[in-house]
């Protein structure tokens, strides 16, 4: 089943947007990934405050890449729109909270991020952990990983293929299978966010600051079977589950309403001196009623017959 509408982004990402999005992109990547990518002999490798580093780098460069991606066209509508799918995902986020990892939220994200592009799906996607962490109490270090990685997962969203023409059960399935990936995928990214601080603790799963990529690799796959991969599969169970259950209705919700918002109008403003000064419309004033005539007919009428003209 093919779609006859395109899809209008309410967040284009132009330029210098998606230049600060790579820059973003390519710290976060750095700030998961620095204990296997740094090298053995370095500083960074053996350093205890590299986590710490992140953790305070990464929030301010969320804050000028938000900027940035508002300036680019963040209007009214859209903002309206972001704030009730950030309330929304929020809000479905407690449902599921310290159990077997069930997170709700994630399919109503996947969908959103499809219906209104990378660049709205990025913003949302972080602002949503960011409320659903003051909601739920889950403010700390954290934090900014969580709105990274969440960002990137509605981003991708936004970044499928068919966006403009493939509808019905082949999109549904699309998405499911994009759940099911990007739920491993964020479980597996945050693990390396917690994984350092471990160091010394067990020399089976623990990060050892220095070692080879290969023997530390093996303690961080070993790391994640042991610890989170009974959380991520039922959260991607969940999350495909729901799309292929719920995903049809909330994905013409979401187009009914990115229709009617018309996020792509050109807003038309009349100055006030052309409204004043246009001329203003002469109401219709009714012709007299004629006199009847003597034979009750109208005026104009031929005379009654046996009638003697007047």
């Amino acid at each position: 089943m093919r779609g006859t509408g395109r899809r209008v982004a309410p967040v284009p990402l132009g330029p210098r947007s998606v230049l600060a999005l790579l820059l973003v992109s390519a710290v976060g990547v750095a700030g998961f990934g620095w204990p296997l990518l740094a090298a053995p002999g370095s500083g960074l490798a053996h350093s205890a405050d590299a986590p710490w580093l992140f953790a305070l780098l990464l929030p301010l460069l969320l804050a000028v890449l938000l900027a940035t991606v508002a300036e680019a066209g963040l209007g009214a509508k859209a903002v309206a729109m972001l704030g009730v799918l950030a309330a929304a995902a929020a809000a479905l986020r407690p449902l599921g909270a310290g159990t077997a990892g069930l997170q709700p939220m994630f399919f109503l994200l996947v969908l959103a991020g499809r219906v209104l592009g990378p660049g709205f799906g990025f913003v949302l996607g972080a602002l949503s952990l960011f409320a659903s962490a003051l909601l739920t109490g889950g403010v700390g270090p954290w934090l900014p990983f969580q709105m990274l990685a969440m960002g990137w997962v509605t981003m991708g969203a936004g970044l499928l293929p068919g966006a403009d023409r493939l509808r019905g059960r082949a999109e549904l399935a699309l998405l499911a299978g994009y759940g099911v990936v990007a739920s491993l995928g964020y479980g597996l990214v945050m693990n390396l966010q917690g994984w350092p601080y471990l160091a010394g603790m067990s020399s089976g799963i623990s990060f050892v600051p220095g070692d080879p990529l290969p023997a530390n690799l093996g303690r961080y796959l070993a790391y994640v079977v042991t610890t989170s991969l009974g959380w991520d599969v039922p959260r991607a169970v969940l999350t495909a589950g729901l799309i292929l259950l719920c995903g049809g209705t909330v994905l013409r919700a979401l187009r009914r309403a990115t229709r009617r918002a018309a996020f792509d109008a050109a807003a038309r403003f009349t100055p006030a001196d052309t409204v004043r000064d246009a001329p203003a419309e002469t109401p219709a004033v009714a012709a007299p009623e004629a006199p009847a005539r003597a034979d009750g007919n109208a005026p104009g009428d031929p005379p009654a017959r046996g009638t003697p003209p007047p």
